[in-house]
């Protein structure tokens, strides 16, 4: 590593860099480690192909060549955490190759860097930059982009967004100043003007591993507070709303729709957990739903009394899934959102989302005095802090033991109920 080499930057600058050379593999780059300067290691097979380690441990995969009119260039691939060595290899081979043929794929990326858009951005986030998201955070990705960010800054140039624009985006979401034909679930709101601000974060760091950017302009954004609602069902509520789901059941709704909303305040499950539940997950003999993926990987979650007479009637339809959609059997049952919309408004519960079932399950079994790791174990909860956001929604419980306590004490003291 002690051997001295000129290289050139991507600005054209020389510099004295560190280097070594060996055969890049998925062990090699994983085994070097940062130094005290940044040095490149360049593979011993391919020629011009390398890897940069910064002081800080970032790797990065290059490509140094020269065009045909001798000018030399260092190109930008990715960093070793979005390629792996044998996609960066081919990637670098392929450059390699139109550089052969006469090209510059440096002033290639350069002249698309300079006039990308945010949209096209997103795009290519979509596509590259979430392999490790779920399909269902990917679904509010999607909604968000469309909804949120392409009507406000998709058409700006990726280098010509400012943290002031950020700024302005995350006001106009938190206002509720969006377009005319948001569904239900896009209205806005600081809630969702956070989210779609970290959404942001995530796509232009992406950007910045790319080389479309030297830094974020979300960097430095104060983002309004994430409070996320915790809403609960009262027992008259929820006796308001089984009434409605029974009146609803015989003038002829949708079975699915009904049963769906009956297990999530039987169980405490995430919506998706049961409106996509598949008869492969479905132990009946042991009461059990054992899921091969959640929001939390593969989760068991305990069927109570109620639950297991809703889904031992269940009839099989033909379809991997319980609640297939009528029109595509082979997906799950689609339009649950907009019978909820219906429900909840004949019920009076217009502040109420489906995910508010899910507190009302955790707030009824506080009120039942269960503990709260036993309660986050039920919900699928990895840790206890996770559960004791919900601690706060015992308030009926609280206000029914004060009611006693100062019985009691008013007994004791002779005040109270005299005629």
């Amino acid at each position: 590593m002690g051997t001295q080499n000129l290289l050139w930057r991507d600005g054209g600058e020389m510099s004295g860099d560190h280097t070594v050379t060996m055969k890049l593999t998925k062990r090699a780059v994983d085994a070097l480690v940062a130094g005290p300067e940044r040095y490149s290691a360049w593979d011993i097979e391919l020629k011009g192909f390398g890897l940069r380690v910064s002081p800080q441990g970032r790797k990065t995969y290059i490509v140094r060549y020269r065009t045909m009119g001798g000018a030399r260039r260092m190109l930008t691939l990715a960093t070793s955490e979005v390629l792996t060595t044998e996609e960066a290899r081919e990637e670098a081979r392929r450059a390699l190759a139109r550089v052969a043929m006469g090209g510059d794929p440096q002033r290639v990326k350069a002249e698309r860097r300079a006039e990308m858009t945010v949209r096209e951005l997103c795009e290519l986030y979509m596509e590259e930059g979430t392999a490790t998201k779920k399909e269902t955070t990917l679904h509010i990705d999607r909604i968000r982009i469309k909804r949120h960010i392409n009507p406000r800054i998709g058409n700006m140039k990726v280098t010509d967004v400012a943290r002031a624009d950020i700024q302005r985006l995350m006001i106009d979401v938190g206002n509720g100043n969006i377009r005319k034909d948001a569904t239900p679930h896009t209205r806005g709101g600081k809630g969702a003007a956070a989210r779609t601000v970290g959404l942001l974060g995530g796509i232009f760091n992406f950007a910045v591993e790319y080389g479309f950017i030297e830094q974020s302009p979300v960097r430095g954004v104060k983002r309004y507070r994430d409070n996320r609602r915790d809403r609960f069902l009262s027992p008259a509520e929820l006796a308001r709303l089984g009434d409605v789901l029974s009146a609803f059941e015989k003038d002829g709704a949708d079975p699915r729709h009904i049963t769906i909303l009956r297990l999530l305040a039987l169980t405490g499950a995430r919506k998706s957990e049961i409106a996509c539940l598949r008869w492969s997950e479905l132990d009946l003999d042991r009461g059990l739903l054992r899921l091969r993926d959640s929001k939390t990987g593969p989760k068991i979650i305990p069927l109570g009394a109620p639950a297991l007479e809703l889904l031992s009637a269940i009839k099989p339809n033909g379809s991997k899934f319980l609640f297939p959609d009528r029109r595509r059997p082979d997906q799950p049952t689609a339009n649950l959102d907009w019978a909820w919309v219906r429900i909840r408004s004949k019920a009076g519960l217009d502040d109420v989302r489906i995910h508010d079932l899910r507190h009302t399950f955790a707030s009824a079994g506080l009120a039942s005095g269960e503990g709260l790791p036993l309660i986050g174990k039920l919900l699928g909860h990895a840790h206890v802090g996770t559960t004791s956001r919900y601690a706060h929604l015992a308030d009926d419980p609280l206000q029914a033991a004060a009611n006693r306590i100062s019985t009691r004490v008013a007994d004791a003291l002779g005040i109270g109920a005299q005629e």
